[in-house]
């Protein structure tokens, strides 16, 4: 028997549920196929739990930067008791998602889907056919493909660890591998960070990145460059990296924070006509993919955008507009990009890169680390890198390196998207002492 909708959404995600409690508004028949947690990524293994884990590093770290400045004594993390405190708010999560859709009306199926060549999704025993299907089902995290892969542990793991071991190994430098890094280091594990080139972050400044390095060493993270890590062994209770140049290294776990592929591998795409490259489901303006009845969004999109959650919300409402009628094709607005730590580093807009040899574009550079928002709590390192178009005196990049990175890049953003001149900016009565007043005398 065929059970017919409007729109089914493969992947109860971030994305497919806001998309779903959207289409319900609009009166339409919607089904959700998901075949592992409700809610996705960010809430159950990403974003959320890392961020509660990291309340570990931000407090130790206030801690001792305040060690001689009206504190004494040292804290030191329970990692139980953290973890805990971290499947308080993740262990309800996917039933509570689940529950939600379904008392909105929506049908839900918690099973793997496919698309067969007749067009339909095969989730379980059920088949589900609809005037449109949305494709939402993220990505997972990477696992390098070398002798001993399976010994590697991911991010996923490293979010529910019961204990922190005393020695962890983090594969590769990006925004997941230096998160995770800072966190375990806190948890009083011995950390090494292994990255195959000098480019760690490259995303962002490379003086900044080569800031936060400095600052990872200091507080006796191994960070290692142009190391490529070839095979991995286990030696009795440890597990031993080889690499070129007579690189040995044991440690006692190891986890592949290389980056995420995009779950496309076993949906059935072939059997549809949906085109697909390494980095997902290729799609036009309108999130539309080769088959016109099938669209995509959210991670697992072929895209130079970054892959956040709140871009995948975007989308969401996006598609919600087309499938009530509009037309327009999608566009975006400035997206930031965060990597979370003690310091955090933050970037939005263009590049400072850009202001290089051209006088279009003013760089201005300041060292925060002496301003009172920074003094106040005696923070090691706090700078800022912010590019102005010098014709209509706008913000147009910004680059924030502090613990309050991630308050000044919404800030920062704002003014990118509203087009706000630096002048009407500095206007403004804002709530005094504050890191909004401190944006004033950046720009």
């Amino acid at each position: 028997m065929v059970e017919k909708y409007d729109v089914v959404i493969l992947g109860g995600g971030v994305a497919g549920g806001s998309l779903a409690h959207a289409l319900r508004r609009q009166k339409k028949t919607v089904a959700v196929v998901e075949n592992n947690l409700f809610g996705g990524t960010c809430p159950n293994r990403g974003c959320d739990p890392k961020k509660i884990l990291l309340a570990g590093l931000e407090v130790t770290q206030t801690v001792a930067d305040m060690q001689g400045n009206g504190i004494s004594g040292h804290v030191e993390v329970n990692w139980p008791d953290l973890m805990r405190h971290k499947r308080q708010y993740t262990d309800p999560i996917s039933h509570a998602t689940q529950h939600s859709l379904e008392a909105d009306g929506i049908d839900t199926f918690h099973e793997s889907g496919q698309f067969n060549q007749e067009g339909q999704l095969q989730a379980g025993d059920h088949l589900l056919e609809a005037d449109n299907y949305v494709i939402a089902t993220g990505q997972r995290p990477r696992r390098l493909d070398i002798p001993g892969k399976e010994y590697f542990k991911t991010s996923t793991d490293f979010l529910n660890l019961n204990e922190m071991p005393k020695d962890v190994t983090f594969i590769g430098g990006g925004y997941i591998g230096f998160e995770l890094a800072g966190i375990a280091h806190a948890a009083g594990a011995k950390v090494h960070l292994i990255h195959h080139n000098d480019h760690p972050l490259k995303q962002f400044d490379p003086q900044l990145v080569k800031e936060v390095i400095g600052h990872l060493e200091d507080e006796g993270i191994d960070v290692q460059l142009n190391k490529s890590v070839t095979q991995i062994a286990k030696i009795g209770e440890q597990y031993v990296l080889s690499g070129e140049d007579n690189f040995k290294l044991p440690t006692d776990m190891v986890f592949c924070t290389s980056g995420r592929i995009p779950n496309i591998d076993t949906i059935g795409l072939d059997q549809v006509g949906v085109d697909y490259d390494d980095h997902g489901v290729k799609v036009n303006d309108y999130l539309q993919t080769t088959n016109d009845k099938i669209f995509a969004m959210g991670d697992v999109v072929s895209t130079k955008r970054p892959k956040l959650t709140p871009v995948a919300g975007y989308e969401a409402g996006y598609l919600a507009d087309y499938f009530a009628g509009s037309r327009d094709q999608i566009t975006f607005k400035s997206i930031p990009t965060l990597v979370f730590g003690q310091p955090s580093l933050a970037r939005v807009g263009l590049p400072s890169s850009i202001a290089n040899g051209d006088d279009h574009y003013l760089l201005i550079s300041n060292d925060m680390t002496g301003w009172y928002s920074y003094h106040r709590l005696n923070e090691p390192l706090a700078k800022a890198k912010v590019v102005v178009d010098r014709e209509n005196g706008t913000v147009v990049g910004a680059t924030v390196l502090s613990n309050h990175a991630d308050y000044l890049i919404n800030i920062f953003t704002l003014m990118i998207d509203q087009r706000m001149k630096i002048d009407d900016f500095n206007k403004e009565i804002l709530a005094y002492p504050s890191l909004a007043s401190d944006v004033t005398y950046l720009v």
